[in-house]
């Protein structure tokens, strides 16, 4: 029972959490389900969890109120649900540090395998990947990114990085003055491609930006080459 995973269902609609819950549970997952935040809050006082998956439109506090808590507590994926399909709903959420979004109605098999590829990416961060161990620390300008203890300075101030935003990171320093396409990092990343689209990767590239550069909207360290992708500058 060690390696079954824990989903935590932050859901007010009960048909709803059931129907994850059933699926979830199907696929292997072990869950708990919260209706509000308060109750969210103490789920995770008692328990471990290995993602959550947060709902927008909760009574009392909003899912954007609760992922920016949980985000300022707790580095585990977060896959926020939403009925809402403009982009900019789905822009807030990933600026507020969810790592993922699938919008309701949703097809529980694709709910279940945007667990799976989450938890899966987040597994390869903590569990590093042997060959690139091999290098231990890579400099740009004032930036220091430890490979090994998963650490980012500026200067002399650490930096905190949620897992999805250091692998996106690490990828791009491990690769540098190569052009990757949106669709190439959704891939390298996320681990799906069709699943996703490029607003999560513009996402994560904003707050790297904005936490790594002097000026994030004229940056150095990563560039935008327009129609083709993103740059890691490295001389």
């Amino acid at each position: 029972m060690d390696n079954v995973k824990r989903i935590l269902i932050v859901e007010d609609d009960p048909d709803i959490s059931m129907i994850e819950e059933a699926y979830l549970e199907a696929a292997g997952f072990e869950t708990k389900i919260a209706a509000d935040g308060s109750q969210m809050e103490q789920l995770l006082a008692e328990y471990d969890f290995d993602l959550i998956l947060l709902d927008v439109m909760l009574p009392g506090k909003n899912g954007y109120v609760l992922c920016r808590e949980i985000r300022n507590t707790l580095d585990i994926p977060i896959l926020m649900v939403t009925a809402r399909t403009e982009s900019v709903d789905k822009i807030r959420g990933l600026g507020l540090g969810a790592d993922d979004y699938i919008a309701k109605p949703f097809d529980p098999a694709e709910l279940v395998a945007r667990i799976t590829a989450n938890l899966r990416q987040y597994e390869r961060v903590l569990k590093r990947i042997p060959e690139e161990e091999e290098v231990k620390e890579i400099k740009v300008h004032d930036l220091r990114i430890l490979l090994d203890s998963w650490k980012v300075y500026k200067g002399d101030q650490e930096i905190s990085f949620p897992n999805k935003e250091f692998e996106l990171l690490k990828f791009l320093a491990l690769n540098p003055n190569i052009v990757f396409s949106k669709e190439q990092l959704l891939e390298k990343i996320w681990g799906y491609d069709s699943l996703g689209d490029g607003a999560t990767v513009m996402v994560h590239i904003n707050r790297i930006r904005e936490k790594i550069e002097e000026d994030s909207k004229n940056p150095r360290i990563i560039s935008t080459v327009w129609g083709a992708g993103y740059r890691f500058n490295k001389k």
